[in-house]
């Protein structure tokens, strides 16, 4: 969309993607009563088991059922691609990501024991009928397989069935470029939106009734090449509310607010038993803070943008945010 959000540059796709090596892939479900899918971010690494990446997460509001989180807030590093989904098909995506990574080690002649799935979801039960939870090990596998640097954004794979501020919600992503010492870094957020009370959106007027409460739930996936320790990117991953509050949310007892972020910078090996690695100055942070903000308010937005309006099982109308910002395109 030609909204311009914020004062940094976006990157070449204003997608996660931007972020080098990085990939993103759906695979959506439409059968019967059942409009739902699943999403997946993968890092840049062959296997992200035995080359894992620095990770944080921040749970703002915990009406959440993700798997994963424990151990990415203990020892700050992931080691699976990222998958998003509904609420009921998390088990169900979880056991498939276990496959695909025991399958990866084999790979690798490495025998695989223990591995840490991150998996995160939203209710989209207005739209598909969740109880029925038709997304598998092969949706799954389709949706790494599908995987690439552009990818379609509004009501696919995981955000298929799911509604924002009252209106026709799901898949929307930003980057933005940081430039430190001569050099160009990038962060990236995706967004699976499913939350807000429609009184409360401050980017347009929109009519009363459509959402009562701020309830549903909003995953922001980050990524960045940027050099941070786990501890900064969960500073980072913080002022992604900032982005959710300049569009009108509270962060509703009902609604769970959760953040994964992961950097690609490398470490170095020192020695066998010691490692270095090379992160931000604390008094330069303020940029990547304003960088997620713009990245999440803008991928909130995308989600809504390009994403039709729909219809409830109850056949209520879901409106799309495009019904309500005439004449205006998207990039």
């Amino acid at each position: 969309m030609n909204m311009p959000i914020g004062r940094l540059p976006h990157g070449e796709r204003n997608l996660i993607t931007d972020v080098p090596g990085v990939r993103v892939g759906h695979a959506t479900v439409d059968a019967g009563d059942c409009h739902t899918g699943v999403t997946v971010v993968l890092p840049p690494r062959e296997n992200p088991f035995t080359d894992k990446l620095t990770a944080a997460c921040c749970v703002f509001n915990g009406f959440g059922k993700t798997l994963g989180l424990v151990q990415v807030e203990e020892l700050g590093t992931l080691e699976t691609p990222i998958a998003l989904t509904n609420t009921l098909n998390v088990g169900k995506v979880h056991d498939a990501l276990v496959s695909y990574m025991i399958d990866v080690c084999r790979r690798d002649g490495i025998k695989l024991t223990s591995v840490n799935p991150v998996v995160c979801e939203c209710n989209d039960s207005r739209i598909s009928e969740i109880a029925r939870r038709p997304v598998g090990e092969r949706e799954v596998l389709d949706a790494i397989a599908s995987a690439s640097s552009d990818f379609a954004q509004g009501a696919v794979g995981a955000g298929r069935g799911t509604i924002c501020y009252g209106m026709k919600g799901g898949i929307g992503s930003s980057s933005r470029l940081m430039e430190l010492d001569g050099k160009t870094y990038t962060i990236g957020v995706l967004v699976q939106s499913n939350y807000g009370a429609s009184a409360d959106f401050r980017a347009v007027c929109l009519p009363e009734g459509l959402a009562e409460c701020d309830q549903g739930s909003i995953i922001l996936i980050a990524a960045t090449d940027l050099p941070l320790s786990s501890r900064q990117l969960r500073r980072v991953l913080r002022r992604a509310s900032v982005g959710m509050a300049r569009l009108g949310s509270y962060i509703g007892h009902g609604s769970g607010e959760i953040a994964v972020g992961f950097t690609t910078a490398p470490k170095e090996k020192r020695s066998d038993s010691f490692q270095t690695q090379t992160v931000l100055r604390e008094d330069l942070m303020n940029l990547p803070f304003r960088a997620i903000g713009e990245c999440a308010e803008e991928a909130i937005l995308q989600s809504l943008w390009h994403a039709a309006p729909d219809q409830g099982l109850d056949g209520t109308s879901i409106p799309s945010l495009r019904e309500f910002l005439k004449g205006r395109k998207p990039v």
